[in-house]
């Protein structure tokens, strides 16, 4: 009898720990993470996560608000239930890390002189634009004239730091530098534009590991994709005269394309897929899809598929996302609108105007899209569709920033981790609860 007595605790303890260890698991299940620009691959997409299929009346609930991010344009990034952005306050840059349950600050650390004098043109808005890349231990991240710095992901201990301009050599953009930097293993890839134009820097100590060759062009405001062509690795990014791709092995350029290049500024990121690049920036230049093989072992040609500028897919600053071989995005033709562009052709499949945005910023996740206007505020959670505008819901931010905003808006891009929706104007970044209740 005393056999079967410890048999049956054995027992249940054993499913005690079996039912804890599967509700552990599942918890962490749920914790999908946005850990850089753009989301896990750069490309828009969140990670898998269970979320709500429409909004109800008034959108979802509001899980907390905080106030502290000073101004900027930088979104977030979110990792192990942390959230990490970048804002300035008194010419001081800083990043900060907040807790993505309650919205209380945990660190905050100064690492760069803001935008103090003549240094970059302020008529848009001041402020950081950079996303945190978190990788790892660290947290990598680049102000908006040119500090790259690395910090202690739990503590916000600074651990290094290098001048784009001062030890680099490069120079501000017109409107600052805003790329987010790209981890590639060891290296941390960026853009000071100039003769070295790409470098790579050891992750851990800041020195120079890999530079760009035989491109001088300045910086841009696009961030660095990685890619791969048959056996070719490549690291692409936009200038002025368009894309550049340059391989990773030795920093030589191996294909270029100018079709969305423009004496103004380039700024969305490259969509890059397994043999294609898809680009688009406004000022005229449109999009473009090109083709790329391996001819001969590291080398790669670049071929159009096509280039359309004229009432087509022509984004600002607010990216795409490609989705079931759909292109969404705001597009600066016909009065602004919301666009859906067929990859394969180029063909324009719908429009949707809405009124008075002039811009607008997106995210994928859990099957929807979500989109962010810059002038009213307003997000949309939107169904993707070959035939229109499909609206499971919207919601308005609570209340915008204070902070003048010259002739600028709201640009910061929407993101979607553990189960929230993280929405950033200036100083204010509010969280909704966008987790689908189990049932």
């Amino acid at each position: 009898m005393k056999c079967f007595s410890n048999m049956l605790l054995r027992r249940f303890l054993l499913a005690s720990v079996l039912a804890f260890a599967s509700q552990f698991s599942i918890a962490r299940a749920d914790e999908a993470d946005w850990p850089q620009w753009r989301g896990p691959a750069r490309d828009g997409h969140a990670a898998k996560q269970s979320l709500l299929e429409f909004w109800p009346s008034g959108g979802p609930d509001l899980a907390w608000e905080y106030s502290g991010a000073g101004i900027g344009y930088s979104s977030c990034s979110v990792v192990d239930g942390r959230v990490y952005t970048l804002g300035e306050t008194n010419d001081q840059i800083f990043a900060v890390c907040i807790d993505l349950q309650s919205g209380k600050e945990i660190w905050r650390t100064d690492f760069s002189l803001g935008g103090v004098g003549a240094n970059y043109n302020h008529g848009w808005g001041g402020g950081p634009r950079c996303t945190p890349t978190v990788d790892g231990d660290h947290v990598f991240a680049l102000s908006v004239t040119g500090t790259l710095a690395a910090f202690d992901r739990e503590t916000g201990g600074l651990q290094w730091k290098v001048e784009l301009v001062e030890d680099l050599g490069g120079e501000i953009p017109r409107w600052g530098y805003s790329e987010s930097p790209l981890v590639d293993g060891d290296r941390v890839m960026v853009t000071p534009g100039g003769p070295k134009f790409l470098v790579g820097l050891d992750r851990k100590t800041g020195k120079e590991v890999w530079v760009s060759k035989n491109t001088n062009e300045l910086a841009q405001y696009a961030s660095i994709m990685k890619g791969k062509v048959g056996e070719t690795e490549y690291y692409v990014t936009a200038s002025k005269l368009g894309l550049i791709g340059f391989a990773v092995r030795n920093g030589q350029p191996i294909f270029k394309d100018t079709a969305t290049g423009n004496a103004t500024a380039v700024v969305p990121t490259p969509i890059v897929t397994e043999d294609s690049i898809y680009h688009t920036s406004s000022y005229g230049a449109g999009n473009t899809l090109i083709k790329l093989t391996e001819p001969d072992s590291g080398q790669i040609v670049a071929e159009t598929v096509y280039h359309m500028s004229d009432k087509t897919m022509m984004n600002h600053h607010g990216g795409v996302v490609l989705v079931d071989g759909v292109i969404y995005g705001f597009s600066k033709v016909n009065g602004n609108v919301w666009m859906a562009q067929e990859l394969e052709s180029g063909k324009v499949l719908w429009e949707h105007k809405i009124r008075p945005n002039t811009s607008g910023s997106i995210a994928y996740a859990d099957g929807m899209l979500y989109c962010y206007n810059d002038k009213d505020g307003v997000i949309s959670l939107v169904q993707p569709s070959r035939t229109g505008w499909v609206s499971k819901g919207e919601v308005s931010l609570p209340k915008q920033t204070e902070i003048p905003r010259d002739k600028g808006a709201i640009w910061a891009h929407p993101v979607i981790a553990g189960g929230k929706l993280i929405i950033r104007d200036q100083d204010l970044i509010f969280a909704y609860n966008i987790a689908r209740k189990k049932k």
